[in-house]
């Protein structure tokens, strides 16, 4: 999808005595003109979020070709010892051994009987030709070097301007890694602002380039800042206000897919742990000192109900027990990977009074929310580090996000009321049946117009893209039309068993598939099994479920509240229905 930003003019820095004006240029090829204007009251706490942003913005975990920074230097010194060479030997030793093969060629021509002999002697005498030429692979270490500036410079252009959105309550900067692995949302409460003006509310891009970044960094405390989203742009020193900036990206479709699926991750249920500080300084401190070099790589929470959390990582088999108490009323392990990407949250460490780390199960994303007072800023990472947002799981399936429902109405409704709950969306729109309006909700978030606020439990209205998204980057895919197939056969065979371990199993049958799912009483999955061939060539876990798998997802989610049921006897759905009744 090819996306064009206009601006007035660069984001830009200007100081004047002790007052400083954050100048971020909105783009102006939106129909929604964005502006605002506010002192902040904590200025350093905001420069330290927004630079961590960019980091998310321009940060690339997948798996590269390993170039050395020193690359020059070897280069440098290899062409010097080698011309040492040529000169120590010189030119006239070439030249005497360039005779001596042409004597022997002409020996060959007259002595048939010594032709291999010969020829074995005339190869030797090449390869010492060819050690003597200090130039002889100069064409491939060229070669080496300009890949090597491709492979360093390729992705530096390739910077996505964060999204920025004025609410009503809040001010909030979005951001998406360059290998779509990580999520970022910063969220400034409006008590942290000054209001010097009356802010239009909407979304944009702005321009955050590599030089704001510098200037951001020169933020002090002695310093009064001012952050100004203005659509005329922002003059330099002499009054002069420089031409419009234009931006032409080439948007992956994965990037947009990634971008709104984060939305449907984030609805969904899990197991949210409360960390102080200390405990994330812990887990930081140990992925800082600690480099794997051998699989396993992963960190494996043990959760004890009423005990202090541990943590063990892979491959070193050390166990960190943090200070934090897990509240679930369930033992549990989860293992996660992609752990390095963790770092990404260092720099927040000393700003925040607490960190919320939501585990939504084995294979699934994670997200980690760091509480700054009036700021907010939600991570979500995807299962590991290969796996983005869209390789893996339907997450809008899971989630209830499918088809598209009363979608025209959610859309008028969000746009003018701009935040609500789920609860809140039902309650305007009382006529609506509310699997429509789920659905409604989930494709105003696969259309970029919507996305889930994780720290409030609300959806919020929001415009992704400066132009309307293509109809193939959200229409109704192949899977979720085979889910809702198999919904309907689902209940057909369905089985339900309570366990000893306080977890429903779920069960059933898709013409010759059989189907298990395991949910504990937290409503996370535990444990899923298909004998199906698309389940069986992939991860085999919830990373890439099949249709089976989510179709009896779905079914089963609508059951966890069965109560009185006795251990391990299966209930068939008839059995249920006559509970119910």
């Amino acid at each position: 999808m090819k996306v064009g930003y206009k601006y007035a003019s660069p984001s830009r820095c200007t100081q004047v005595n002790n007052q400083t004006t954050l100048g971020l240029s909105p783009d102006l090829s939106r129909d929604e003109k964005v502006s605002f204007c506010g002192k902040l009251n904590h200025p350093l706490l905001f420069r330290d979020a927004m630079l961590m942003l960019r980091e998310i913005v321009i940060s690339d975990a997948g798996k590269k070709q390993k170039e050395r920074t020193d690359y020059f230097t070897w280069l440098n010194e290899e062409i010097e010892r080698r011309v040492k060479v040529h000169k120590e030997y010189m030119p006239n030793v070439r030249e005497s051994l360039k005779k001596k093969m042409d004597s022997y060629d002409f020996e060959l021509s007259s002595k048939k009987n010594e032709i291999n002999q010969l020829l074995n002697i005339q190869k030797n005498l090449q390869k010492q030709i060819d050690q003597y030429d200090a130039w002889r692979d100069y064409y491939k270490i060229e070669r080496d070097f300009w890949k090597f500036i491709k492979d360093r410079d390729y992705n530096l252009w390739f910077v996505l301007d964060p999204v920025i959105t004025v609410h009503k309550d809040q001010v909030s900067f979005e951001a998406f890694s360059v290998d779509e692995s990580i999520y970022g949302c910063l969220s400034v409460s409006m008590d942290e602002f000054d209001l010097l003006q009356a802010p239009q509310l909407g979304t944009t891009n702005i321009d955050f380039s590599a030089k704001l970044e510098k200037e951001m960094q020169r933020f002090r405390s002695y310093t009064d800042v001012t952050l100004s989203v203005n659509p005329e742009g922002f003059t330099i020193d002499n009054d002069i206000v420089p031409e419009y900036i234009e931006k032409k990206i080439d948007l992956p479709e994965t990037w947009i897919k990634g971008f709104n699926q984060v939305s449907s991750a984030a609805a969904l249920s899990g197991t949210e742990l409360e960390l102080s500080p200390s405990d994330m300084y812990d887990i930081c401190a140990f992925l800082r000192k600690h480099k794997e070099k051998k699989s396993p790589r992963y960190m494996k929470w043990i959760l004890e109900p009423g005990q202090r959390i541990q943590i063990i990582f892979e491959p070193f088999g050390t166990i960190l027990t943090l200070n934090a108490i897990y509240q679930g009323r369930q033992r549990r392990e989860e293992k996660i990977w992609g752990r390095r990407r963790w770092l990404v949250v260092e720099k927040l460490i000393p700003l925040s009074q607490a960190f919320y780390v939501r585990i939504l199960g084995f294979g699934m994303p994670q997200f980690i929310r760091a509480d700054m007072g009036t700021m907010q800023m939600t991570v979500g990472f995807s299962s590991w580090s290969s796996n983005d947002w869209v390789k893996g799981t339907a997450f809008n399936i899971m989630a209830g996000f499918t088809g598209g429902g009363c979608y025209k109405d959610i859309y008028k409704l969000m746009k003018d009321q701009r935040c609500l709950s789920m609860e809140e969306i039902s309650a305007h729109l009382p006529g609506q049946k509310s699997d429509k309006i789920k659905s409604g909700i989930g494709m105003l978030f696969r259309r970029g117009e919507g996305y889930f606020d994780i720290i409030n439990d609300k959806v919020r209205f929001r415009h992704l893209c400066n132009t309307p998204i293509p109809e193939e980057l959200y229409e109704v895919s192949d899977i979720e039309t085979d889910v809702q197939k198999y919904s309907e056969s689902t209940f057909d065979n369905m089985k339900v068993r309570y366990s000893h371990k306080q977890e429903f199993i779920f069960t059933t049958i898709y013409n010759s598939d059989s189907t298990e799912i395991v949910i504990d009483q937290d409503g996370q999955i535990t444990k899923i099994d298909c004998s199906c061939q698309q389940f069986k060539r992939g991860e085999r876990n919830l990373s890439e479920p099949c249709a089976h798998i989510l179709a009896l997802y779905v079914a089963s989610y609508k059951l966890l509240k069965l109560k009185n049921l006795e251990y391990e006897k299966e209930y068939k759905i008839n059995d249920i229905m006559e509970m119910l009744l």
